[in-house]
């Protein structure tokens, strides 16, 4: 089995659950990765990150690069995505996460980004290139509700929000929802296909008119 993307991941838990004796575990290489891969266990076997056939691999280079250069730069080798798992870019260094069989054929085949001469190594040093920016949004909402919400984070109407909900173009914690009344809370996220993914961190307080104050985050 391959890297699973959020959504899958959130499919497959959402079953498993259902199963309390299966014995499984999502990993990515660490803790907090978007894309991991599903291990299944015997009941005699303990889960363990180390059993998982995924590799790091450290790019370092002296250009500007983006996620966007190295996944285009991989797939170009005919690789398939779900070989791949997340790739955090920094300055100056990337690592990302591959299917084990991929680590020697990546080290050997790949000198270049793009434009851009990059040296690969097997492994990856602590601390990984974790930052993430974002843009933080503050406004007021009518609601807690799912159209309120997406209507806030868009900058669209409410009607156009439930459209796009009820097109199946929201992912609420990963999952597709077509309920408009959906109530949301601190900590979801949301992601609307061509408008980008969101954190809600704060709901509240109430305003004086009776509306609700919000704060949320965009991934940049």
């Amino acid at each position: 089995m391959g890297f699973l993307d959020e959504a899958q991941a959130a499919v497959c838990g959402d079953l498993l659950r259902k199963e309390p004796e299966g014995r499984y575990l999502f990993w990515g290489g660490y803790e907090g990765a978007e894309r991991q891969i599903l291990g299944m266990f015997p009941d005699y076997l303990e889960p363990a990150p180390e059993d998982f056939p995924l590799s790091p691999l450290t790019f370092t280079y002296r250009d500007s690069l983006s996620h966007r250069d190295f996944l285009g730069s991989f797939m170009a080798l005919g690789v398939e995505r779900d070989a791949i798992g997340d790739i955090l870019v920094g300055e100056g260094r990337c690592v990302a996460f591959v299917r084990r069989e991929l680590e020697c054929y990546f080290c050997q085949t790949i000198g270049k980004i793009g434009r851009a001469g990059v040296r690969v190594s097997p492994g990856a040093e602590e601390p990984l290139p974790l930052e993430r920016e974002f843009q933080v949004m503050t406004g007021v909402v009518a609601s807690q509700r799912l159209d309120c919400l997406v209507a806030f984070l868009c900058r669209v109407s409410r009607e156009k929000a439930a459209e796009l909900i009820q097109a199946g173009m929201v992912l609420h914690n990963h999952r597709e929802t077509l309920s408009v009344s959906q109530r949301l809370n601190e900590g979801h996220l949301l992601s609307v296909r061509r408008k980008g993914r969101f954190i809600i961190d704060r709901l509240g307080p109430p305003t004086a008119k009776g509306r609700l104050s919000v704060s949320c985050r965009k991934y940049l």
